[in-house]
């Protein structure tokens, strides 16, 4: 069993709140945007860290984490990027791969806006947790996080707080 804290489109700061929120998981994955290496640094000396980079990224975060990542967490396979767009608009280099080879989780972020839905044309559960940095047209912060159980995905949760709270 792997505890699961899901962030995106961090943009170089994260709140104490969301570090809270991350307290009890054993990993952290980030869908890209993270922003600076000195947050990718506190989040992996924080929690075992599993990125993307994303399209604001400097040449040292793209260097450091893979635009892509596809693995099995458990028994799980899940397929993460930054800009996957969404089921029934995915992007069409996201969508290749999911056709190609559905996985269990396809998780994105880029659009700063939290979506959770099941696509059923691909038996896949699409993630994209929104943004959990203070920069952005975002005004709610948001994360998630989940169990996974060998082949079950359990005990979603998401966390959401108005931006102009970012620092209380």
């Amino acid at each position: 069993m792997k505890r699961i804290g899901l962030i995106s489109d961090t943009h170089g700061l994260i709140s104490n709140r969301t570090l809270k929120f991350m307290e009890n998981v054993d990993e952290i994955w980030h869908a890209g945007d993270i922003g600076t290496v000195s947050l990718a640094d506190q989040l992996a000396q924080f929690k075992p860290l599993r990125a993307v980079y994303g399209n604001i990224d400097d040449h040292i975060l793209r260097r450091m984490f893979p635009e892509n990542q596809r693995f099995f967490c458990e028994e799980i396979d899940v397929l993460m990027t930054h800009i996957g767009g969404y089921p029934g608009k995915y992007d069409p280099r996201a969508r290749k791969e999911i056709q190609r080879n559905p996985p269990k989780i396809f998780i994105c972020g880029h659009s700063h806006i939290l979506k959770i839905v099941y696509d059923n044309k691909y038996n896949c559960l699409y993630i994209n947790p929104g943004a959990s940095g203070n920069n952005g047209f975002h005004r709610v912060c948001t994360a998630v996080r989940f169990v996974i159980d060998q082949d079950n995905i359990r005990d979603l949760e998401v966390l959401e707080f108005e931006r102009t709270n970012f620092y209380r």
